[in-house]
């Protein structure tokens, strides 16, 4: 058994990017606690129970037998979100008021805004190759709310790995990567002497702030030319709005799938699950909703439950056996049925509820979960759905409303990606499977921020098995006091007056 150290999270605020701050701190009720400041925690895990969340390329031998090259290095490439202004106070202004939260203003390459940006031109980020090399690129997209569209000028990449699981690589021109994902792309320098722009821009499917912004850095070939002319740009770099190219970069995934690297379907499926993940409104009494002089708040939510923050933490009341903090009857269905996609819905389907819901699964349950997406008060877009604990397998993915008897049919068993993080695709419906085999209270969201803010998450308790192995751990001796906010923020929606502090929600 080995022993790590979990150092506080809140101790350090990332003052370009509040509002995954916030969303740490939202997790907390989940699983997660903040540790009070100048403390920290000593944890252990079984490495032996890693390797079935998908392989690591951990070495050039692995690379070169899997994929029949030679990587000479690998470099790590992290997107990340900008904001200008006292984004604390603007953050809380909003959660108070019900509006929406800020948008990013631009896009961060390994920490620089690159030369697109009077700020940052001078300290853009640069990476050096050299020709006739092959390089992993480790890509992650840390953006709060947005996805993202990834190129390199005149190069080809080939994805070979998604949320560290192998799939069959893919050779393409550009990356579609949403908030929480992660990719391991392969990149050989063969191009002429000289520098070129890797980029990233925006990928947006709903009617929000487009930003036009471009995050950049710089490869630059070792050798001896002329470093006067500007770097080359991509000139097959999708459009913001560019669905189609979208879905077809996500159609191309595939689990790897072969005798090294096999996969495990869950075929017999024990519980399935149909989720409408949906944008809404919150009242502060559902008897008043049809007043038109109401006051609605922006919200999200999970078959019509938008989550609602509980005092003490799920899996401290779970373990504890301590009640009144949350009920197991999260629905399996959506408790309204109605054409989800339409433009013209009844009214009443645009109001949630607000409860701390959970769904309990029994230990190596087999589950079948479809997500539906909705166009309730024009909120349709795509949401990346990721869950805590757990890798499960993409079967299915389409448009329009699911068809239950029909789009099974279509369902990939064969080698269907396996991830911890995958888009449901706009007015569009994504099918998953995965076996209940890791004991413990784990979190359910939309990786939007502003989506998991407003409650588009829930908890999925799986019990234990039968022997120590496949049950919950006990929490460590020395583990610190748990500290907890000031306001239930799902309380404070209301309380109009505490707007602006720059702590309460961050």
């Amino acid at each position: 058994m080995d022993q790590y150290s979990l150092h506080n999270v809140q101790s350090y605020q990332d003052r370009t990017s509040p509002t995954k701050s916030f969303s740490l701190k939202r997790k907390e009720p989940f699983g997660g606690m903040p540790i009070a400041t100048g403390h920290e925690q000593l944890f252990t895990a079984r490495l032996s129970s890693y390797p079935k969340k998908g392989p690591r390329f951990h070495s050039r031998s692995q690379m070169q037998k899997r994929l029949s090259c030679w990587v000479c290095e690998s470099y790590n490439y992290v997107s990340g979100s900008w904001y200008k202004g006292n984004l604390n106070a603007e953050v809380n202004d909003a959660m108070a008021n019900g509006s929406d939260i800020p948008h990013s203003r631009g896009w961060l390459i390994n920490g620089e805004l690159g030369d697109f940006a009077n700020c940052s031109s001078e300290t853009t980020y640069r990476w050096s190759v050299n020709y006739g090399k092959t390089y992993l690129l480790r890509i992650v997209n840390a953006v709060n709310d947005d996805q993202l569209f990834f190129a390199i000028a005149n190069h080809n990449l080939t994805i070979v790995g998604l949320d560290a699981a192998y799939i069959k690589p893919i050779a393409t021109s550009y990356v579609m990567i949403s908030p929480g994902q992660t990719m391991d792309v392969l990149l050989t320098a063969n191009r002429p002497l000289g520098q070129y722009y890797m980029v990233s821009t925006q990928f947006l499917t709903e009617s929000a702030y487009m930003n036009m912004d471009i995050g950049s850095a710089i490869i630059e070939y070792t050798g001896d030319y002329n470093f006067s002319s500007s770097p080359i740009f991509p000139d097959r770099l999708p459009e913001a709005k560019d669905v189609e190219a979208a879905m077809r970069f996500t159609g191309l995934i595939r689990s790897l799938a072969d005798e090294d690297y096999p996969i495990s379907v869950p075929l017999n499926v024990t519980m399935k699950m149909f989720i409408v993940v949906s944008m809404n409104y919150l009242c502060r009494n559902r008897t008043y909703c049809d007043d038109p002089t109401a006051h609605k708040i922006i919200a999200s939510s999970m078959n019509n439950i938008s989550w609602a923050n509980p005092t003490v933490d799920v899996l401290e009341a779970y373990y504890g056996n301590i009640s009144g903090y949350y009920t197991t009857d999260f629905p399996d269905r959506p408790l309204v049925m109605y054409n989800f996609t339409a433009k013209d819905k009844d009214d009443d389907v645009a109001i949630t509820d607000e409860a701390t819901k959970v769904k309990v699964l029994n230990y190596n349950e087999s589950v079948e979960i479809v997500f539906q997406g909705t166009d309730v008060i024009g909120g349709s877009g795509v949401h990346p759905m990721h869950m805590h604990g757990y890798s499960f397998y993409v079967v299915g993915m389409g448009q329009g409303n699911f068809n239950n008897e029909t789009d099974p049919l279509t369902y990939n068993l064969i080698d269907p990606p396996k991830a911890n993080t995958f888009i449901v695709p706009k007015s569009g419906w994504l099918a998953i499977r995965f076996v209940a085999d890791n004991p413990g209270v784990w979190f359910w969201h939309c990786h939007f921020d502003r989506h998991l803010s407003w409650g588009m998450d829930t908890v999925f308790i799986v019990k234990n098995g039968e022997t120590e192995e496949t049950s919950i751990r006990p929490p460590p001796s020395d583990m610190p006091a748990c500290i907890f906010s000031k306001h239930d923020i799902s309380i404070r929606k209301w309380d109009d007056n505490n707007a602006g502090d720059d702590q309460d929600y961050l």
